[in-house]
């Protein structure tokens, strides 16, 4: 049964006509913005897997800074994402609950994932990465790539990439000490050193959050509140051995306990996810024109429940060559990795090995000539069950006007099936990679602190894996099969300027991911979402606002289950105690506004946070 409390008309129209005229706004800032000095552009790697400024880049990439993940107050990973242009959340529940993003409207497992490096993945189901186990408060900054990245990074990058990072220790010793507490009897606490002395730095982190929840089925007996916990470490250590040979090491460790309500009747039902990762990477630049990185990596997912455990062990290794030459830059990459997935479940083992290979070799081009910029990228990608696979890229930009550049860019991409979805009780081992043809084009204005981005993409997915009929596999209730075609197409735009004393920022995404057998919506993704928000500095004050909305989507793949559509308002206000000590506090969903983003899971309601933050300098 649904939940009778949620709305069921789109809420977005206000909120589209007030993105469009601070689009608008932004694009003709009068000549006082002009004053704002000029803000260096930060340097990503996401689009080409080497350092390079943003406004270099020919990918459509925004970086998530630290001070907006600090003032995210207390909420999750998929919070922070989900306000991203091109990216939506669905979660069944609060913080802690299943987390799914959708970056241009295709699934979560379509996105690549990766902390400070190291590949994270899980071959459990459909797989992909469980947002809900990476906490907020060990991250410094991050990258999202949207469109197709195979041909740089291999299976899985269809829809986007998203690179976490944290932090590098420098200088002088620097604790940190925060805490905070908020509703739903939610805590956080977080301690962390950071320095450097002389060749060596170091940056430690370990943090705890807590919060009892809310009901998330109100609608399914018995009443309960299903909260969840999150105990967490986190090491990153360098060592620069000379100024051209760096090695570094990072370590990460979470584990999450997180109550849900199964919709069944059944008491509470807990899930405790163990998520581990290590890294060691060494970096050479060897002379002026060549450098080099080799890393290797290991990750384990597991999860464990009621009915058994499923645990994702994941082996990277990574040699990647840079040559820089004028204009020119040339990469070499050679790269591998192991899954293995382990089931523990008695009605649901894992047939076979559970183990298969991938070895990638990577080449890409890049150039510019006034104007103009260039770059391609081929890949091969050896699989020891699917096979060989190809993949490409191409994108060109010309600069056309002084502070205007238009791109365009075509790619290929594919996704291996997961071990589950071939050696499960409903696996087919025969099961085809999932593939995806990707063509966009975007137009782009950047003046001092204005900016100005459109963005048109049409992303074809063929050799979907749905649920099909049974006989291929050893269920009587069906089969996992390369039944599914999808259309992902659409258009966002997104703004930034300062007009007065105020910094501003909006995105609205026009979108039809579809179903091309049925025609029907994909499930959870609206057509039409955005968000706006401002910001200033008042006396020693930080305050800022932020509205999110998202049009009508439908819950099921036949479009049965409508979701309303909702607005949201979030505020939140800064301010120095003293040098030392930060204080911060947040209100999420001002208005009390009751939306669902599964069928018949609550969502939280008004909630506050206040944290306080200990930071010597």
């Amino acid at each position: 049964m649904k939940n009778p409390s949620a709305p069921r008309r789109n809420a977005l129209g206000p909120l589209s006509l007030f993105v469009w005229v601070a689009l608008i706004a932004s694009a003709h800032a009068d000549e006082s913005s002009q004053s704002v000095p000029i803000s260096p552009s930060p340097i990503v790697v996401s689009a080409t897997r080497t350092p390079q400024a943003l406004n270099d880049t020919l990918a459509d990439v925004t970086v998530i800074d630290h001070d907006t993940l600090a003032r995210s107050g207390a909420v999750g990973l998929g919070d922070v994402l989900g306000r991203v242009a091109g990216v939506e959340m669905s979660r069944t529940g609060g913080p802690g609950a299943a987390t799914s993003l959708f970056i241009r409207g295709s699934n979560n497992e379509f996105t690549a994932v990766f902390l400070d490096g190291v590949r994270l993945d899980s071959q459990n189901l459909q797989g992909g990465v469980n947002w809900e186990a990476i906490p907020l408060g060990m991250i410094d900054h991050i990258e999202v790539l949207r469109g197709p990245a195979a041909a740089v990074y291999g299976s899985d990058a269809m829809g986007g990439v998203v690179q976490i990072f944290s932090k590098i220790g420098q200088g002088p010793a620097h604790p940190e000490v925060a805490v905070g507490m908020g509703s739903y009897g939610t805590f956080k606490e977080q301690a962390g050193i950071s320095g450097a002395s002389g060749a060596f730095d170091y940056a430690l982190n370990a943090n705890h959050e807590r919060s009892r929840g809310f009901n998330q089925i109100p609608s399914s007996p018995p009443a309960q509140n299903d909260g969840y916990q999150s105990d967490s470490g986190h090491a990153r250590l360098g060592f620069q051995i000379n100024p051209d040979q760096r090695v570094e090491a990072t370590w990460w460790a979470n584990n999450l306990h997180s109550a849900y309500n199964d919709g069944y009747g059944d008491p509470k039902q807990l899930l405790d996810y163990q998520v581990r990762t290590a890294g060691l990477s060494w970096l050479s630049n060897w002379n002026p024109v060549y450098k080099t990185q080799v890393s290797l990596s290991e990750t384990r997912n597991a999860i464990y429940s009621a009915y058994g455990a499923y645990e994702t062990d994941l082996r990277s290794y990574l040699w990647l060559n840079d040559w820089h030459v004028g204009p020119h830059q040339i990469t070499l990459t050679l790269d591998g990795r192991e899954d293995k997935l382990i089931s523990s479940s008695s009605y649901d083992p894992i047939a076979g090995s559970g183990v298969r290979t991938t070895q990638g070799m990577a080449l890409g081009y890049g150039t510019h000539w006034g104007q103009h910029r260039l770059q391609l990228n081929a890949r091969h990608d050896q699989n020891s069950v699917t096979g060989g696979h190809n993949t490409a890229s191409a994108a060109y930009g010309f600069g056309f006007a002084t502070h205007w550049r238009a791109a365009l860019s075509a790619a290929t991409g594919f996704r291996s099936p997961t071990l589950y979805e071939q050696y499960a009780l409903y696996g087919v081992p025969t099961l085809a990679p999932q593939t995806n043809q990707n063509a966009e084009i975007s137009l782009q204005y950047e003046k001092q602190s204005a900016m100005l981005g459109v963005v048109a993409y049409r992303n074809r997915v063929t050799n979907l894996i749905n649920f099909g009929d049974p006989g291929a596999c050893q269920s009587a209730y069906g089969c996992y099969a390369n039944v599914g075609r999808a259309l992902l197409e659409g258009v966002t735009v997104s703004a930034q300027d300062r007009l007065g004393m105020f910094n501003t920022h909006a995105s609205l995404d026009l979108q039809n991911p579809k179903d091309l057998a049925t025609g029907k919506a994909l499930p959870r993704r609206a057509k039409v979402h955005g968000v706006l928000g401002a910001d200033t500095q008042w006396d020693a004050w930080t305050l800022g606002g932020e509205s999110q909305a998202s049009g009508r989507r439908f819950d099921d793949a036949a479009n049965s289950q409508a979701l309303g559509g909702f607005t949201l308002f979030n505020v939140y206000a800064s301010k120095p105690l003293t040098p030392d000590w930060q204080w911060l506090a947040r209100v999420d969903n001002l208005t009390d506004k009751k939306y669902e983003l599964a069928s018949t899971y609550a969502t939280p309601g008004r909630s506050f946070y206040v944290g306080l933050k200990w930071s010597p300098r």
